[in-house]
């Protein structure tokens, strides 16, 4: 019989580096935590944020690619953290969670041809004052809109006056400061639907041309609308165009031709948009629409494994291509808005703009929860299972920027409108 060696591990035990690793990681957290809450967020100056020299009103006079760009480190950070908002979903606020790298936080977009200033909310707060802004869509919809709240209330804070439905998937936040509503819409598809339940079919049922009432019959009290839908769309379901089955997508032992899910998703986007414009545009009632173009995930293993998405730096140019699903759903989404801006343009009091976050979003595969969906999910070890976030953004993190753009899309539109008066 073999004599087992004092110093090597048992064949059936874990080896000595995976019980310490957890103890280590957990021993290195409360310094790594120290170096964010000595610097929670940077209070922004009180200058009057309508003020724009001439030189900034040229700035914005001339396009900007702000998808050409870089993630460059930055010292700064975000405006908050997992403690200083209140409003983050539980599943993404990694810092509380126990994320023991907080090295995600501190980089920045830097666009190579314009600059992208730091998100100021007294800017947004005047902007938009007396508006009501509605974000319409899927998990990304209330990602980008927890973001934008927990930015905002730096400055300004929110209160919930309106929460509906399952996981109070329909709320509604009022800063009273500036007489701002912000809503969030759940609707998945955009379009009328039927999602799958154990009550129900195994499927979703998808309804392409006839318009979500959920947030369709709301549009004549919204002022700004920002659409983001995408991930849903990978889902089994069965679809109807005129009371008729028009196909299915993967739909096994249903009598349903397969056709995908890239037609339908053109279909539903065109249900919403015509909607939009008829609703509001043609009777002059005047909106904002932005469409958040697809957001990459980042799983690169098991989804119920450690180390699913596990990086920790964003890629760098070149390292990572937009190809394949993710550059499909893009292309449609920048299709049909590219279309409907060109009709828009007859139309008084219509803007309609893409919010173009898909190559940037790609370039961080380290902004995910993770593991870290979960509270401290390696406190007992590293288990042989764990759910993995590799589609949502951690709070603070990447999708902050999607918000500095969009506040730069609203300072362009602000210029050109007081110039045409």
């Amino acid at each position: 019989m073999d004599v087992m060696s004092p110093l090597k591990p048992h064949p059936n035990s874990p080896s000595p580096t995976k019980k310490l690793l957890p103890f280590a990681l957990y021993a290195l957290l409360p310094i790594a935590l120290l170096r964010f809450y000595f610097h929670p967020f940077h209070h922004l100056p009180p200058n009057n944020p309508t003020i724009l020299t001439k030189e900034e009103e040229i700035v914005y006079e001339t396009p900007c690619d702000y998808t050409d760009g870089r993630w460059v480190h930055d010292k700064m950070g975000p405006l908050y953290n997992g403690t200083t908002c209140g409003t983050i979903k539980d599943g993404q606020n990694c810092i509380s969670h126990g994320r023991p790298d907080l090295d995600f936080l501190y980089w920045r977009w830097r666009p190579s041809q314009c600059k992208l200033p730091r998100f100021n909310p007294n800017t947004f707060l005047h902007l938009l004052s007396n508006k009501h802004i509605a974000f319409v869509g899927d998990s990304m919809a209330r990602n980008q809109l927890e973001s934008l709240l927990c930015m905002l209330a730096t400055a300004s804070n929110p209160n919930l006056v309106y929460r509906d439905g399952e996981d109070n998937k329909f709320r509604t936040w009022h800063f009273a400061s500036h007489n701002i509503s912000i809503s969030v819409y759940w609707s998945p598809f955009l379009v009328k639907g039927v999602e799958k339940s154990k009550a129900g079919p195994n499927h979703n049922e998808l309804y392409v041309d006839t318009v979500d009432e959920k947030w369709g019959s709301d549009l004549d009290h919204i002022d700004m609308i920002l659409l983001s839908i995408g991930h849903w769309f990978l889902h089994p379901a069965v679809y109807y165009e005129g009371g008729l089955v028009l196909g299915c997508h993967y739909c096994p032992g249903l009598n349903h031709t397969e056709i995908g899910f890239y037609d339908v998703m053109r279909k539903a986007l065109k249900t919403a948009l015509k909607t939009i414009i008829e609703r509001k545009g043609a009777n002059g009632n005047g909106i904002d629409v932005f469409l958040a173009t697809f957001s990459p995930s980042h799983f690169e293993g098991e989804w119920d494994k450690a180390g699913a998405c596990p990086k920790t730096k964003p890629y760098k140019e070149g390292e990572k291509m937009l190809e394949g699903m993710d550059a499909d759903m893009r292309a449609i989404e920048v299709e049909e808005i590219e279309a409907v801006k060109v009709n828009a343009k007859q139309i008084e009091g219509l803007m309609i703009e893409m919010l173009d976050v898909t190559k940037l979003s790609l370039m961080r595969p380290d902004g995910h929860p993770g593991p870290y969906m979960y509270p401290f999910p390696f406190a007992n070890g590293v288990r042989e299972r764990v759910q993995n976030d590799c589609v949502h953004w951690c709070l603070p993190g990447p999708v902050d920027t999607w918000n500095q753009i969009l506040l730069e899309v609203i300072r362009k539109w602000s210029i050109q409108s007081r110039r045409k008066e």
